[in-house]
């Protein structure tokens, strides 16, 4: 079982800051500005104190504060300034800001800068320019082993939570039946990553249209039950690792032949694993999409 981290190698603050590893040890070893134990190999390990403080560094010196400044100012000096700074909204400021709530495992920090990202973006705009950068950067640095899957399950369910709060808040608008499509998201049996059918989700509900969110791995013949009861009905789905190459094909032709009773049934998919299916060989009511803003753009 992957505990939670509570030491980094010199390679996991560079992928963490975005500061080159020789630039570390050289601040290091010229301005004392973290001090990492040593293994008996004489390997470095930081503590998360260390880390805490390289990326308040880093939105220092990103922002035009000399590193040599920086090392003169004391300990308990450098968060206000980085507190000043990240009410300045500038998003790789923001990005760092969520990166240190993550570590922290610290929710009040996390809410408190989408709070503050409210005050200038719309949700949709928060969505796009920094949570969709930071999850995609936070995916690759689980995949380095540099956070472990505490940290990632601790963001991703707090981004969540925001887009089910976000959807919530929207309008009821009670002319559904003007728009015609109902609207049925849904993952496939096995699939569990849903950050982006919540979002597509909500640019339905945002367009008024009558939305059913089904979630997370939903068997098959249990949509018919949905087809029975709306005409008009496009389902949405998000393909990620389910289903996998080899049953996909599969998966397209039984969703046809349950489909098939019901009039205007269609069905719109996204996600990695639509690349193994050839969009020409589709029926006409099956359509893949490279992207959100593919099928934000249909609605």
């Amino acid at each position: 079982m992957n505990n939670t981290k509570k030491t980094f190698s010199i390679r996991d603050l560079e992928n963490l800051s975005g500061i080159k590893a020789h630039t570390i040890r050289i601040w290091e070893k010229r301005y004392n500005l973290l001090s990492p134990e040593r293994t008996d190999t004489n390997i470095r390990r930081y503590s998360l104190e260390s880390l805490q403080k390289l990326l308040n560094i880093t939105l220092l010196y990103s922002n035009g504060h000399k590193i040599s400044k920086i090392a003169n100012l004391k300990e308990n000096k450098i968060p206000e300034i980085v507190n000043e700074l990240i009410s300045k909204n500038n998003n790789n400021q923001i990005t760092n800001t969520f990166k240190l709530s993550m570590i922290n495992f610290d929710q009040q920090l996390f809410t408190q800068t989408f709070k503050n990202l409210l005050l200038e973006k719309s949700f949709a705009e928060i969505f796009k320019e920094v949570f969709i950068p930071l999850l995609n950067e936070l995916g690759l640095l689980w995949q380095t082993d540099t956070i472990c899957p505490a940290h990632e399950h601790f963001i991703s369910n707090l981004v969540k939570q925001k887009i089910l709060i976000s959807t919530q808040e929207l309008p009821v608008f009670p002319n559904h039946d003007q728009k015609k499509t109902t609207f049925v998201a849904y993952l496939p049996e096995n699939e569990i990553h849903e950050i982006g059918l919540l979002y597509l989700n909500y640019e339905v509900v945002l367009r008024g249209y009558k939305s059913i969110y089904l979630g997370q791995t939903v068997p098959l013949e249990s949509l018919e039950e949905v087809m029975k009861t709306f005409e008009n009905t496009t389902f949405l789905s998000y393909f990620t690792v389910s289903p996998s190459k080899d049953k996909i094909i599969d998966y397209i032709k039984q969703f046809n032949v349950l489909s098939a009773s019901y009039s205007n049934t269609k069905l719109w998919l996204l996600g990695p694993q639509t690349k193994h299916l050839e969009n020409e060989k589709l029926p006409n009511t099956i359509e893949i999409f490279n992207s959100i803003e593919k099928i934000v753009e249909r609605l």
